[in-house]
């Protein structure tokens, strides 16, 4: 592929790129350069975490990207994730790796790092320290969504740490793109301000678009907040569809979601079928009753959308329908952790565990 062709694929990864210059530039210059994303273990693990994440990393490899999964047990630590137990971060962690090895993740091209690894050195807590003599404690503040914070929130003293870390980890990962969500948009705008003042680079940012929840969305005038605040979460489990998800369950769940006729905006079922089904099936193909129509087969995103704001594609058809291809494509994780028993029982040890914030 050209360096336009690999640029173009990552195109469609990005809500938003910092900056698509410098990625053209760097696609010119580097084969393969190193990019990387990173997770607090927190929990069970839904399709935006583990299916979307899965395709997102796959069409990063796919242009000869080194991709690092950055494995943020301590971060997640410092954030009381699992009530502040490291053992059981890291044991969640453990699971989250296997639902990506179920679920089709490119993993001869994705090198896993755990944070309490990378913590073991001098040389980063060194610039960790760096990064927080470089900025104001006010700035450290405003990026608290990073940790699905806000400023109002009461903070421990070891969330401060938090974004000086993140910031750090990205050059001593020696990551050049940094592929995260649009909440994490903040730090990585801090880390490309500080990395050559501190002697290092300015990485490219590649912030990809967060999957709504299954509810009514909120409104604001600010498009990030509202995109933080609409995304898919753990703490509204009926808004989320988890990975270990039963077919019923999605079915239910898909079957109250958000969905308003003629309504292409905020829709979070088409917002499924654009981010997920679409790239995963070539067409889908929508099941009714001959007085109803009979049955519809889209063989784009574009062709479905606009048969549903034409009137000619009802809510619950299109429902029913996405339900059925994500259930088709959560068959292999179910199956993989029927037949591992490690995994297996990685699972039975999350699911017991009782989650916090």
């Amino acid at each position: 592929m050209t360096p336009q062709q690999r640029l173009d694929i990552i195109k469609s990864v990005g809500a938003e790129i910092l900056t698509e210059e410098e990625l053209l530039q760097l696609l010119k210059d580097k084969p393969h350069p190193i990019a990387y994303d990173g997770f607090e273990p927190s929990g069970r693990i839904h399709i935006a975490q583990g299916l979307l994440r899965a395709i997102n990393i796959n069409k990063m490899t796919s242009v000869g990207c080194k991709f690092k999964m950055f494995v943020a047990d301590w971060h997640g630590w410092a954030n009381n994730k699992m009530g502040g137990d490291l053992e059981k971060i890291q044991t969640v962690g453990k699971y989250f790796i296997e639902v990506w090895k179920a679920c089709g993740l490119d993993s001869k091209n994705v090198e896993f790092v755990w944070a309490s690894d990378l913590l073991n050195s001098r040389e980063y807590w060194k610039t960790v320290m760096q990064v927080a003599r470089s900025t104001t404690l006010n700035r450290i503040l405003r990026t608290t969504q990073i940790m699905g914070r806000s400023e109002k929130d009461t903070l421990m003293a070891s969330q401060i740490f938090y974004p000086c870390m993140q910031a750090a980890d990205i050059f001593h990962l020696k990551v050049d793109i940094c592929q995260l969500g649009m909440d994490q948009r903040k730090v990585n705008i801090l880390a490309r301000e500080l990395g050559p003042q501190l002697g290092f680079w300015k990485p490219i940012a590649v912030h990809h678009h967060m999957l709504m929840g299954l509810g009514e969305p909120i409104q604001s005038d600010d498009p990030i907040e509202k995109a933080i605040a609409m995304k898919m979460s753990k703490s509204k489990p009926d808004s989320a569809i988890f990975m270990m998800d039963t077919e019923e369950d999605v079915k239910r769940k898909m079957k109250k979601a958000y969905c308003p006729e003629k309504q292409a905006a905020d829709n979070p079922v088409l917002e499924y079928c654009k981010y997920i089904i679409f790239e995963k099936f070539s067409s889908i193909k929508i099941e009714r009753p001959e007085k109803y129509g009979g049955n519809l087969t889209f063989k784009s995103y574009a062709e479905l959308e606009q048969a549903f704001v034409n009137g000619e594609l009802h809510p619950m058809d299109l429902k029913t329908a996405a339900a059925d291809y994500i259930n088709r494509l959560l068959v292999p994780v179910r199956e993989y952790f029927v037949k591992n028993a490690e995994a297996q029982k990685l699972q039975k040890l999350v699911e017991s565990y009782q989650v916090t914030r």
